[in-house]
This record gives C-alpha cells, sequence and structure tokens, in this order.
C-alpha cells in the first residue's frame, strides 16, 4: 500500500478515535443531564458536580471529529453537512443551552434555579436526539423515505436511553449515599429499554442496508465476528447482575455498570465501521474517494501528530486530577 493510500486510512482512524471518544466521554454527561429532573435538590448540585471538570472538555473531541471530516475528507464533508444540517443545529442548540445552564444555575438568584435545571435537562435531551437523528440518517446513506425517517425517528428515540445507562453508571462511580442508591435504581430502570432497543436496531440495520447482510451474514465472517454480539451480551447481563445486587455496589463492584456500558458503546461502534468499511458516505463514496490531495493530507498529518497525542494526555490528566468522589458544586 502507497503512502498516498494509506493516509486517508489514518486519517479515518483518527476521526473515529475521535467520535467514539465524544460518544463515551460526552455520552455519560449528557446522560447525567437527562437524569437530573429524578434528583432532590442537593443531590441536582452533586450530580452537576461530577461532570463539572469534565463535560466541557469532553466535547473536545467532537471539534476534533468534525475538523478532521473537514479537512480530510472535505467532499464528505460537504455532503453528510448538507444532509443532517438541521440536526446539527438543533444538537449544537442543545450544547449551547447546556453550556449557559451550567453556569447560571449556580450563578443566578435562586428563584431561577428550577428554570435553569429544565433548561439543561432540555439541552441534554435535544442533543442526544439529534446525535441519534444523525446516525439512524447516517446507516440509511441520508434516506428520506418513509423507512429511512422511521429508522432514524427509532435511533433518535433509544439513543438517549444509552445515554441515561452510561450516565446512571458515572454516578454510580462518583457518588455516595442515597445519591448513589438512586442511581442504582435508575440504570436498573434505563438497562433493558437500551437493551430492548439496540437490538431493535441491530435487526433493522440489514433491513434499511442491504450491504450489512453480506458483511455479517457471509460465510466465513458469520463465525469470526460471532464473538461481538456474544460479549457485546455478556457486558449486558454483567451490568445487570451488578445493578440488581445493592451489596457489589457497596463492596466496591459499581464501576463494573460503567465499563461494562462503555464495551458495549465500543462493540457497537467497530461493528458499525466494519459494517460501512471503506465507504465514508454509505453508497456514495469511498474514503479515498473523498479524500483530500495527498500533499494536502501530509501537511495536515503534522498537526494531527501533535494535536491528537496532547488532548490524549490533556485528558488523561483531568480525570487523575479531578477522580474521586463527587460533592456539590460551588462557586467562590
Amino acid at each position: 500500500m502507497t503512502w498516498a493510500e494509506f493516509l486517508p486510512l489514518i486519517f479515518m482512524a483518527v476521526m473515529g478515535l475521535a467520535l467514539l471518544a465524544y460518544v463515551v466521554l460526552d455520552g455519560y454527561d449528557l446522560g447525567v443531564g437527562l437524569l437530573l429532573p429524578l434528583g432532590e435538590r442537593d443531590q441536582k448540585d452533586t450530580m452537576i458536580a461530577s461532570i463539572g471538570p469534565f463535560w466541557d472538555a469532553n466535547e473536545t473531541w467532537l471539534v476534533l471529529g468534525v475538523g478532521v471530516l473537514l479537512v480530510a475528507f472535505p467532499k464528505a464533508h460537504g455532503i453528510v453537512l448538507q444532509a443532517l444540517y438541521l440536526p446539527v443545529a438543533v444538537m449544537l442548540v442543545g450544547l449551547i443551552l447546556r453550556g449557559v445552564a451550567f453556569d447560571f444555575r449556580v450563578k443566578a438568584p435562586t428563584r431561577y434555579l428550577p428554570f435553569w435545571n429544565r433548561a439543561f435537562f432540555a439541552g441534554s435531551l435535544a442533543a442526544s436526539m439529534a446525535q441519534g437523528w444523525m446516525l439512524g440518517s447516517y446507516i440509511t446513506g441520508f434516506d428520506t423515505g418513509p423507512i429511512g425517517l422511521l429508522f432514524s425517528l427509532g435511533i433518535a428515540v433509544t439513543l438517549p436511553a444509552a445515554y441515561l445507562l452510561l450516565g446512571a453508571g458515572w454516578l454510580i462511580m462518583k457518588t455516595e449515599g442515597e445519591l448513589r442508591h438512586r442511581a442504582v435504581g435508575w440504570a436498573r430502570r434505563a438497562l433493558w429499554p437500551m437493551g430492548v432497543a439496540l437490538l431493535a436496531i441491530s435487526a433493522a440495520t440489514p433491513l434499511v442496508n442491504q450491504a450489512v447482510v453480506e458483511k455479517w451474514f457471509g460465510l466465513p465472517q458469520i463465525f469470526a465476528l460471532l464473538p461481538v454480539p456474544l460479549i457485546c451480551a455478556a457486558a449486558f447481563f454483567a451490568v445487570h447482575w451488578v445493578v440488581t445486587r445493592p451489596k457489589l455496589i457497596d463492596a466496591g463492584y459499581g464501576w463494573l455498570v460503567f465499563v461494562n456500558t462503555v464495551l458495549i458503546f465500543v462493540l457497537a461502534f467497530f461493528g458499525l465501521a466494519y459494517s460501512i468499511f471503506p465507504d465514508i458516505v454509505i453508497g456514495r463514496l469511498t474514503l479515498w474517494d473523498a479524500a483530500a490531495a495527498t500533499s494536502s493530507l501530509t501537511v495536515i498529518f503534522v498537526g494531527v501528530a501533535i494535536t491528537l497525542p496532547v488532548i490524549v494526555v490533556y485528558t488523561i490528566y483531568l480525570y487523575r486530577v479531578f477522580w474521586g468522589k463527587a460533592h456539590p458544586l460551588t462557586y467562590n
């Protein structure tokens, strides 16, 4: 493989890593935002504090992923953003609303606190559902027919359930006492809707994208890929096993809920990546067709080689510094 052929693969991997990191990292703080109305007054402060040091840094990965799409695959960027203009706008409005509500809920007069709590929830819900719609639309190749729109709507409704479970797992790790106990209950209630949604999406995807059928159910790849759904099922039941046994949570094994939920996200992501490769716009453009000129990619590669390690190190350092149990958020 020549350098010109290998470079697009590198940028595809970087973009995939960035989007996966975003979905996992921003997914749990979106989940906490979705759970916010279920907490008591003091619990809401602790819930917000649990994501306080991280939530804006998590969105750095979204900027990196979209930036790589823009500079490395400009043809794909034009098609994707044109097709997803409205849900992208809704997502951005939701993320902005979350940012505004995060600050104003503490700095504004106390009587406005319920309003800003509702705004934080609304922003989290809008961003989550918009991301679900974008994912569904992308999988169908931006099909605007009834089946494509119904599939996109289905993922828009179900993706928040996955974020709810991720957020509940985060709170189980980061909180104590009554809030942690309630987070276990939230995880228990979100688990089966998320599982049913994942099964429905997995079953429907081959129907809306015929290329998936041959990749997953042909021979011999069906046997090589069998561990993916089996591990997903094992991770799902591991979460169920933990959340139905409070003694395990008290013994310090609550982290298994978050870790196994992340494992499900990662396996689903790599399953999707395998299903669509080498297309970057399904049925329209391969990553080599959409890539910028080799000379441009070479220059960009230098910048990414510097930027990506900095973001990774910064993220690891951030989580290491602020790791530990959360306490109510205050501003001095």
